[in-house]
């Protein structure tokens, strides 16, 4: 199982709350931050829900 780097890259303001809620579920606190997370359907699930708000690439 790979491991996926997510980076917080857009804000969230004027987004709906859930999507807010989704952000700082994977663990995002602040923009710009980047995350590692293993790869597995709900962690495919949330990101696929933020995806116009983060960026997502295989870790090393």
């Amino acid at each position: 199982m790979a491991d996926l780097k997510i980076t917080w890259t857009r804000s969230s303001i004027g987004h709906k709350e859930d999507q807010k809620r989704t952000i700082r579920a994977l663990g995002l606190r602040r923009l710009g931050q980047t995350v590692v997370h293993g790869d597995s359907p709900d962690m495919r699930g949330m990101i696929r829900k933020v995806k116009h708000l983060v960026s997502v690439e295989e870790a090393d």
